[in-house]
């Protein structure tokens, strides 16, 4: 199991074009892959779950990357946040 944490930069949060490049992003994995906001933890293939998580700026995410391919996904998934949130 890998986990990062990451506090969104992203002035308005994670929202509908970033939320949908994520789950397109994590489908591509074979891994589970969580977030969690210390609130609510999404699935982060599910939009409408990454969505109902409210994540605003400033919020620290912590991702959760568990599978056979969690090396990668892991990576994948730190560089996505860093670049587009």
């Amino acid at each position: 199991m890998k986990t990062f944490t990451y506090t969104v930069q992203d002035e308005l949060g994670i929202h509908a074009r970033p939320a949908g490049m994520l789950a397109k992003a994590a489908a591509g994995f074979k891994s589970t892959i969580t977030l969690d906001n210390g609130a609510k933890k999404a699935d982060a293939r599910r939009l409408m779950a990454i969505m109902s998580m409210g994540v605003k700026k400033g919020v620290e995410v912590t991702v959760t990357v568990e599978g056979e391919d969690e090396d990668a996904a892991a990576a994948a998934m730190e560089e996505f946040f860093k670049t587009n949130l």
